[in-house]
């Protein structure tokens, strides 16, 4: 049991691998120092003897189909071992990291969350902030891999508390792998070339593009409004934040042809939402802020970057909370607790109420624009999903109060942590710094920080798999 999770975390090893080789390649054009080089020698090196060891020792398991569980475990699993890997080079750099400071680092980035051990950005080279970055850019890919595995599972009452999409079947996994890759990377280039095209320099929009496409908060700098300047930057910068909040294969069917918003109605809702919030934005508060930055830190909280320009938002940071809350589409690097979930309890919350009111009511009990009815056990999941949202804000909030933490700091923290938001000024947390906080504290926030990706129902299940059997 659960060899061949072992072969699948060996075949995405590969990446951290071509990755390390990236960054050596890095170091020879950004002319660093032989210290430095052996860092990413290192890293290279485990990965490539740990990815051959998975993959030939268990490679006669690759045809085999692994169940349910199996799936949910390597998931997991992977999202504690890949920040194992890619903490490697912040313990053997030059900035006298501990072990546990630099997992947290890693896990941070894997996830895509962005809360950083290091005070000042500009102090890092040149490397190793290319790393920060692509650590965020290849957990986003394993996140989005992660609920392609889970979406082609039968278990589809359990499935769909992390992923909605319905297009994948057994026989087309690896190809439909394949081209989330390749979009993944696409997208990647794009944002790099919005990026570039508004004047933001090459390295620097070299690491945003990675940050943006995985909806992650790490940042070649201390202060974003130090790259994002003009009206302009911050206009592109904002609807570049767009692409981890749709679904990954939007504009790949938009380009193709498909006509995607009318087959995919989560892509329309969350394209009402969008609307109905810049609507919103543009009528009450562009005249107070202006436009552009309250746009810039609306839709970066919606798709869970987190990122922020100004530090006029603190009577905001509630807004931007609730923003982070609700989240992307199902099928995107976004975390939260996805749109369509609380739209649709909302929707049958609607029905209930006017049930009440008229019992002999007969509603049709269908989403918006669809002839999909709304299911009871999808009711029931969903719920579920809400309540042990609240659940893991409870018990997150009470550790870091441990720590004499002020309770609107901790809550504030937890819903960051679950949600997979960086602490900007966005939330009056910029100037907390995770170094100081004790060993109980960081373990727990990493434990959360991978809830927020797989939520708390995945680690039950498996507990209740292995110890209530």
């Amino acid at each position: 049991m659960f060899r061949s999770t072992f072969l699948y975390l060996g075949i995405f090893t590969i990446f951290v691998s071509i990755f390390s080789l990236l960054n050596i390649l890095f170091c020879y054009y950004f002319d660093s120092s032989l210290n430095i080089k052996k860092i990413y020698f290192g890293s290279l090196l485990v990965s490539s003897l740990l990815s051959a060891i998975f993959i030939f020792s268990n490679k006669k398991y690759l045809n085999e189909k692994i169940n349910f569980f199996e799936k949910l475990f390597l998931v997991i699993i992977g999202f504690f071992y890949f920040p194992l890997l890619i903490s490697i080079p912040y313990y053997l750099s030059i900035y006298d990291i501990s072990f546990i400071n630099s997992y947290f680092e890693a896990m941070s980035g894997f996830t895509s969350t962005g809360f950083t051990m290091f005070k000042n950005a500009k102090g890092i080279d040149e490397p190793l902030l290319i790393w920060r970055s692509g650590s965020q850019w290849l957990g986003g890919l394993y996140f989005l891999c992660s609920l392609f595995l889970l979406a082609e599972s039968p278990k589809i009452k359990i499935k769909n508390i992390y992923t909605n999409y319905e297009g994948v079947n057994l026989s087309e996994i690896r190809n439909q792998y394949t081209k989330v890759l390749l979009i993944y990377f696409l997208l990647t280039v794009l944002v790099f070339i919005l990026l570039t095209y508004s004047g933001i320099r090459l390295f620097e929009g070299f690491n945003l593009s990675m940050t943006i496409t995985s909806a992650g908060g790490f940042i070649p700098t201390n202060f974003l409004s130090e790259i994002v300047r003009s009206e302009n930057q911050k206009l592109i910068f904002s609807f570049s934040m767009l692409i981890p909040f749709f679904n990954l294969y939007l504009i790949y069917n938009m380009i193709s042809g498909d006509r995607s918003l009318i087959n995919n109605k989560e892509d329309l809702y969350l394209l009402i939402l969008l609307l109905f919030v810049l609507i919103t934005t543009y009528i009450f508060f562009s005249n107070i802020f202006g436009f552009s930055s309250i746009l810039f830190a609306v839709l970066s909280s919606l798709s869970n970057i987190g990122l922020g320009l100004d530090n006029q938002f603190s009577n905001l940071s509630f807004l931007f909370l609730i923003l982070a809350i609700i989240g992307g589409s199902s099928f995107s690097t976004s975390s939260g607790l996805k749109f369509i979930k609380l739209y649709t309890l909302f929707k049958f919350s609607l029905k209930e109420i006017y049930l009440l009111v008229k019992p002999l009511y007969v509603s049709s009990n269908t989403l918006f624009l669809s002839k999909n009815k709304i299911k009871d056990e999808e009711i029931n999941i969903y719920f579920l999903s809400i309540v042990f949202f609240i659940s893991s804000l409870f018990i997150l909030s009470g550790i870091l109060s441990l720590e004499q933490i002020n309770f609107k700091e901790s809550l504030t923290l937890s819903i960051l942590t679950i949600t997979n938001t960086v602490n900007s000024n966005n939330y009056n947390l910029s100037e907390f710094y995770f170094l100081d906080i004790n060993i109980t504290s960081k373990i727990s926030l990493m434990l959360f920080m991978i809830i927020g990706r797989v939520e708390l129902l995945g680690f039950l299940i498996l507990i209740k798999k292995f110890f209530f059997k």
